[in-house]
């Protein structure tokens, strides 16, 4: 999966309305739609899109998209 497609499944993975403002370096704890749901969210997306296992630790150590995306194609 390439960065672009990622940004559009993260997207919608955690219910963002207007998509096409989101670039990979997106802070995405700046997001209207970011909330503690959208960690568990964003960890179901890992899973069923990578079948990788991310917990919130893994998550704090990311501010962009672009890093979420590296910590799921690393």
């Amino acid at each position: 999966m390439d960065i672009d497609v990622f940004v559009e499944k993260f997207a919608e993975a955690i219910e963002v309305e207007d998509a096409s403002s989101l670039t990979p370096e997106t802070s995405f704890r700046d997001l209207e739609e970011w909330s503690s749901i959208s960690v568990m969210l964003l960890i179901a997306f890992y899973d069923e899109e990578f079948e990788k296992e991310i917990g919130n630790a893994d998550i704090l150590k990311c501010n962009t998209i672009r890093d979420l995306y590296e910590l799921a194609t690393a």
